[in-house]
């Protein structure tokens, strides 16, 4: 029986063009398309496809979102994440998140095929081409700063956009005390200023998320 397979991407255009990969190959039938994270699940529940390719970049969340929420329940289901931008960070945080492969969007289409492929047969084993890279680069590297529970907490209300003072009130401390865990948040982050704080600890893994706004 052909292998189904669920196309996530918010870019029709992209979706089109996997589609027809996939009708190229004769193992391999598209079931459904979903253009954000939210309807990529849903159809995933639905139509309970053998494979899900998800982009990882879009609207309403990232595909890491739909990795989880599939291993949350699933350990059968492949799931192949794309991105445009691939690096060692997005590597990690899929493997981690369960995937069964990770592509970059400028390879060729049938390798995304060859991936989907991959992830039908092991799908709790992790595909990449760069991946014994970037695990020599991990290796090498110096490791991350390390915060205090209390540095977490007030990094993770800088990134909401809450002043000193706000910071201050929200963990029941005085202003003072919040100044110095920013000082300190700072010094170890190699930050003169919250926005460069937020994108180092964004790199580093250290934050899930951030207010760009707010900066």
């Amino acid at each position: 029986m052909a292998i189904t397979v669920l196309l996530i991407d918010d870019h029709e255009l992209i979706r089109q063009g996997l589609a027809r990969a996939f009708e190229r190959d004769a193992d391999m039938t598209v079931v459904g398309q979903a253009g954000s994270v939210e309807e990529g699940i849903a159809a995933w529940k639905d139509l309970e496809p053998d494979v899900v390719v998800t982009d990882l970049q879009m609207p309403g969340g990232s595909g890491l979102d739909v990795v989880r929420a599939i291993r949350a329940t699933s350990d059968a289901t492949g799931v192949v994440v794309l991105t445009m931008h691939a690096g060692d960070d997005r590597i990690f945080a899929a493997m981690e998140a369960g995937a069964s492969a990770f592509v970059g969007k400028d390879t060729r289409a049938t390798e995304v095929v060859s991936a989907a492929k991959h992830a039908a047969v092991a799908p709790r084993t992790f595909l990449c081409a760069g991946l014994s890279q970037a695990v020599m680069r991990r290796a090498t590297s110096p490791a991350p700063p390390r915060l205090s529970g209390r540095e977490a907490e007030v990094l993770a209300l800088l990134a909401d956009g809450l002043g000193t003072g706000e910071i201050a009130g929200s963990l029941f401390m005085s202003e003072s005390t919040a100044k110095t865990h920013i000082t300190h948040i700072y010094q170890k982050l190699g930050a003169a200023n919250r926005a460069q704080a937020l994108v180092t600890a964004m790199r580093l893994g250290l934050l899930d998320h951030a207010t760009p706004q707010r900066f």
